[in-house]
Order: C-alpha cells, then sequence, then structure tokens
C-alpha cells in the first residue's frame, strides 16, 4: 500500500504535490488511428447531412465503409441513387495543405486487391474513394467557435474506376485537389449518377 509522505519543501509540511499535467486537454488513450477513423466518419455525416443524403453501413464490412443514398426527383432510372463509399485518412502528406494551390493532387497508395475492387467497371453501384488528410497532432484537428465548427485538413474524392494495377503489392493513385468532397460535391456526383452517368 502506497501511503503520502510529507513533503520536507514544503512550507507548511503538507502532502507531495501531484504532478502539474501538460497545458491543453489530456486526451483519451485510444490509438490516434482509431480516432482518425473517428473524425472521417464525422467529415462524411457533415457532408451527407447538408447534402440531403441517407447514410447506411454495410455489416460484415465487404471492403466498402459506407453506402450513400439520395432521392431527388430529377434521377432517371429511380427516385433514389446509390453510391458506395470507401474512406481512407492520412497524416502523411505534411502540412502541405495549408499552402494554397502547392498540389494538384493527393498521392495514396492502396493495396493491389483493394484497388481492383475499387477499380472494377462495369458496375451496378458506383464506388468513389474518400481521403483525408490530417494534421499530425490531435490538437490541430478541430476547432470550434460560436460561428463555426471547423475540422482540418481536408477531403477529396476520385471514382478509380478502370484504374490499372503497377506495383506488386501497392499502387499509388493520385487524387485531383479540385475534387473537394463536400456537400456540392456530393450532389453533383449524385446527380451524374442519377441522370445515368459515373461519379
Amino acid at each position: 500500500m502506497a501511503l503520502a509522505q510529507p513533503d520536507p519543501a514544503a512550507p507548511t509540511g503538507g502532502l507531495l504535490t501531484p504532478p502539474v499535467p501538460p497545458p491543453g486537454p489530456v486526451r483519451g488513450t485510444l490509438a490516434v488511428t482509431a480516432c482518425m477513423e473517428t473524425l472521417q466518419i464525422g467529415y462524411l455525416h457533415a457532408v451527407a447531412a447538408a447534402a440531403g443524403c441517407s447514410l447506411a453501413q454495410p455489416f460484415p464490412d465487404n471492403g466498402i465503409d459506407w453506402h450513400v443514398s439520395h432521392s431527388a426527383p430529377g434521377h432517371i432510372a429511380d427516385d433514389e441513387v446509390t453510391i458506395k463509399v470507401q474512406l481512407k485518412c492520412t497524416y502523411q502528406l505534411g502540412p502541405w495543405a495549408a499552402v494554397p494551390g502547392a498540389r494538384t493532387s493527393v498521392p495514396f497508395t492502396l493495396d493491389n486487391d483493394h484497388l481492383v475492387k475499387l477499380a472494377r467497371t462495369p458496375v451496378s453501384v458506383h464506388k468513389i474513394l474518400v481521403v483525408m488528410i490530417v494534421p499530425r497532432s490531435p490538437d490541430d484537428w478541430l476547432r470550434a467557435g460560436h460561428d463555426r465548427l471547423e475540422l482540418r485538413h481536408c477531403c477529396y474524392w476520385t471514382n478509380l474506376a478502370g484504374h490499372p494495377v503497377t506495383g506488386r503489392r501497392r499502387t499509388t493513385v493520385r487524387i485531383p485537389t479540385s475534387h473537394v468532397f463536400d456537400d456540392r460535391a456530393l450532389c453533383a456526383i449524385m446527380n451524374r449518377v442519377g441522370a445515368g452517368g459515373r461519379p
């Protein structure tokens, strides 16, 4: 059994003072990769809500994270269309996102088996890859204020249909930074699919 001992340096001979915690919030011990996954899901939920889309999570997961559905009177084949979304999150690219125009594309490496699944064509339900770039430190992921909630840095999307496998076990794909994944982009994707086209 541990007992607190008097602190000889204390002026009143009181108990030892506990160590001073580091500045800022004391975060939980959940693995950073698990937190990154949760953050990207929150981003997807916010975009889907603003776009008027519904979300479903396949169970069990067979290599696709989410199904996103969009109902609108302009869709040709049905009043509701669905796409499949694969989410990924990385901090490997560093602080480049803070410099506008620093890159025209985001490189991301996929296992070849996963790429083959995302690149399959033709398909009955289209798929997109959404990659979120975050700062390395969770301290920089989120800022809240009275007028906004900011998530850093950004999600980008691409349709990999027909993309070739080029590596032995893994292949790097490039996602245009012009493909920012937000509610307007999601609505445009859904309207193209609803008109019989590709995302």
